[in-house]
């Protein structure tokens, strides 16, 4: 039977350019608090990250699992790692994103009373307007990811990542939480211990916003 952890973090991957993910894997290696298992899930990838990717994640095996499918998409990519994971808890992080040294000791202070919480970004932008995404209920309107329920700053118990998958939509991330306030007890809380990058145009979270422009001019058509 494999280990038993306190934390589980799902990274989705999709043909991010290799350093990013190297950023990524290495931010998580360097936490204060080091009893995780981080799960990747190759979302089919077919660049060259792939194999770059697996000779990486052989040199930590007690520490990483590597999962591979076709391309699913992030939601589905997540729901598979939690269907894996070992963890008392489950966190998320972005392929092109990092963690503060301190992110998951933050996140486990932070948790103490709750069963899922959110927390605001470190957010690096190239532009103002960078700061700003799609209303998930009005897309005509634009509001601050510090406002925002990000995908990748969700920390909570497994039970509710269990009991709420995510679904392949825009705004995966929001639906999950407003789902789960309903039945536990959830907090956004100001951590910054998630350095959140918007200053790249293939970034996953300005694919998702790139998708989600296509589908509403194809709706008004």
């Amino acid at each position: 039977m494999p280990k038993k952890v306190t934390v589980s973090i799902l990274m989705s991957v999709y043909n991010v350019e290799f350093h990013y993910i190297k950023r990524a894997i290495d931010s998580v290696l360097n936490q204060t608090f080091q009893d995780f298992e981080l799960i990747i899930i190759d979302d089919g990838s077919d660049n060259k990250s792939q194999t770059e990717l697996v000779g990486y994640a052989q040199k930590f095996e007690e520490k990483i699992t590597y999962i591979r499918h076709f391309n699913r998409g992030q939601s589905k990519s997540i729901n598979r790692g939690v269907l894996n994971s070992t963890a008392q808890y489950i966190t998320i992080l972005d392929a092109d994103d990092e963690y503060k040294p301190n992110h998951l000791a933050a996140c486990l202070e932070a948790i103490t009373d709750f069963d899922l919480i959110a927390s605001t970004t470190e957010t690096v932008v190239d532009h103002e307007e960078d700061y700003y995404v799609t209303d998930m209920e009005n897309n005509q309107l634009c509001i601050h990811v510090d406002d925002c329920i990000l995908f990748a700053t969700l920390f909570g118990k497994k039970e509710v990542f269990m009991n709420i998958p995510f679904h392949e939509k825009y705004a995966a991330d929001s639906h999950f939480y407003e789902a789960a306030s309903k039945i536990y007890k959830v907090k956004k809380v100001n951590l910054r211990t998630y350095i959140y990058y918007r200053n790249m145009p293939n970034s996953i979270c300005s694919v998702i916003k790139k998708q989600h422009f296509v589908e509403l001019k194809e709706s008004t058509l």
